[in-house]
């Protein structure tokens, strides 16, 4: 169905190849998971198959790609358009109308299909991908998660033969996930339809595959096979793959189920050992320690008379007739980081807006760094807090890496290079003159992260900090995050990544309907919920075992 042959693609400017000797073939009726470090040219090898590639992104295309027996050299993108469908990385980016129940007949009236086709199949769309209750919602007041099943609903409806997604699931809570697989999974097994997708949380859609292609470093020809076969040779694997390898099982486990088999006597051996906290307390922070010379030495602000990096009292927050935030209660000390966690439109990044002024409070306060945000002035405001937000092109604007780097010194009075050191620590390898748009999502969030960090706020917010970034990405974000909180800074990051709460997070506040439902530490909260434990926690429960490193640290 799929045919790339000794395919390499080279985008205007670049010297060498972004994808290089691409060469595989799948199947009809196969789940085929793309795999690899970021950068490596996922996107790009995605982009070919619909023929955005290169006819739409522009460059020089090698070799051939045909889907369906189209050659997409000769048919341009919307002419595989009842062939292909395809939903990329930003789901703004795909939208046309302002309702869901518009967006998904969009793609239908461009087919031309008979109004009564598209009605029903608007109604099935609806119900595969649990929109129905927000089949009249305006898209610009969903969530990000709400807005990535609006976004593949908009092109199953069309009943594509062949499905290319671009990280699914990385706006979408664990639940959210495990629909759109279901879905993914029925469109495979009931109607044969052939589905391509990258995604860096493996965790979750490893076990699904029937193949995995995995890209394991820039320009390097990829490797085809089964998802077992794959994984014992991938530099990226999740967490229970890591843990069989840890373990020394033969083969590796891809489910948590296969893995809680083989893992009795593993617990045995960690019975008798006490789990080592997975973060530093926040009671028995380091010392703080001097700033890496990239960074600038925060300036010093007014005396805040609080103990607290910010405080939030019986928070509401209305939007219209809906209550975003309902009497939230909330406080974050310094040296502490705080994971929001819950269901798509839980009211995570509108707590995430309050606490930067943002959103202004129906009812109750909220304080940071002793300033009330939405009454205070953007230049003051920045020193105190800053948001590193879900869709990071909101705050990149420059036509360069350089530029926007630059931007940022001069926004913060940091050093010259402050910005373009943070970025070098986190991304190391993007160019000065790549233009923000042509990165990744993975790489963009990186770059606004870094922009945001020139000022040095002592309240960092972070919402979705791990969409887009591979293992090793978020494992350097991680690193980067504690060396901040030991040297007294808070953070709260809206999360629905599970491995990084556990990883990362003191405390997790489970938010649910705007309400705060659970508040407590890490271990507690996670191991003890279905939904947002993560994998470690599963395969060893009742044991407090969050994380790899935790186990590592006890077997050695």
């Amino acid at each position: 169905m799929i045919r790339f042959e000794n395919v390499s693609v080279t985008y205007d400017g670049l010297a060498e190849p972004t994808v290089r000797g691409v060469d595989f073939e799948i199947p009809e009726g196969e789940l085929a998971l793309l795999a690899g470090p970021s950068g490596v040219g996922k996107s790009t090898v995605l982009g070919a198959v619909g023929g955005l590639v290169p006819h739409f992104t522009g460059g020089t295309l090698r070799g051939r790609v045909t889907v369906a027996g189209r050659d997409t050299r000769t048919h341009k993108p919307r002419e595989l358009a009842d062939v292909v469908g395809t939903v990329g990385q930003d789901p703004l980016s795909h939208f046309v109308t302002d309702t869901v129940e518009d967006e998904l007949a969009y793609g239908m009236e461009c087919l031309g299909l008979p109004p009564a086709v598209m009605r029903r199949r608007v109604e099935e769309t609806l119900d595969l991908l649990g929109l129905a209750p927000l089949r009249a919602r305006p898209i610009a007041t969903l969530s990000g998660g709400q807005q990535q099943r609006v976004a593949i609903g908009s092109v199953l409806t069309a009943h594509p033969s062949v499905l290319v997604l671009d990280e699914p699931t990385s706006a979408l809570d664990p639940a959210a996930a495990e629909e759109v697989l279901a879905v993914l999974q029925r469109l495979v097994h009931d109607l044969g339809t052939t589905v391509l997708l990258a995604e860096h949380r493996l965790e979750r859609v490893v076990q699904y595959s029937d193949l995995v292609v995995l890209l394991p470093e820039p320009g390097a020809p990829p490797v085809l096979g089964t998802p077992a076969e794959v994984m014992a040779i991938s530099p990226v694997c999740p967490p229970v793959v890591e843990l069989g390898r840890l373990a020394g099982w033969a083969p590796l486990p891809l489910t948590v189920r296969d893995a809680r088999r083989r893992a009795a006597p593993l617990r045995e051996r960690l019975a008798g050992l006490p789990a080592p906290a997975p973060v530093p307390s926040t009671t028995a922070l380091p010392s703080p320690r001097p700033a890496p010379a990239a960074r600038r030495r925060r300036r010093p602000v007014a005396a805040d008379p609080s103990p607290h990096a910010a405080e939030v009292h019986g928070l509401t927050v209305r939007r219209g007739h809906r209550t975003a935030l309902r009497a939230v209660d909330l406080t974050v000390s310094p040296g502490e980081t705080i994971a929001l966690m819950g269901r798509n439109g839980a009211g995570k990044s509108t707590l995430l807006g309050a606490l930067v002024g943002l959103v202004q409070p129906s009812a109750g306060t909220v304080t940071t760094g002793g300033a009330v945000p939405h009454r205070t002035a953007p230049r003051e405001l920045v020193r105190r807090v800053g948001l590193v937000p879900q869709e990071p092109r909101d705050l990149l604007y420059a036509d360069t890496v350089a530029a926007e780097c630059r931007a940022a010194d001069r926004d913060a009075a940091a050093p010259p290079g402050t910005c373009r050191a943070l970025l070098s620590d986190l991304l190391p390898g993007v160019a000065d003159h790549t233009h923000p748009r042509d990165l990744s999502e993975g790489q963009r969030l990186t770059l606004a992260l870094a922009v945001v960090l020139t000022a040095r706020p002592p309240l960092l917010l972070l919402d979705e900090p791990t969409r887009g970034l591979d293992y090793a990405a978020k494992s350097r974000l991680v690193t980067m995050l504690r060396a901040l909180t030991a040297e007294g800074d808070a953070i709260v990051l809206a999360t629905h990544d599970v491995e990084l709460a556990a990883e990362l997070a003191h405390r997790v506040v489970l938010l649910a309907e705007g309400e705060v439902i659970a508040d407590g530490p890490t271990t507690e909260v996670a191991v003890s919920s279905p939904s947002f434990a993560p994998q470690v926690a599963k395969v060893l429960a009742p044991q407090q075992w969050l994380t790899i490193a935790q186990v590592r640290k006890a077997l050695a």
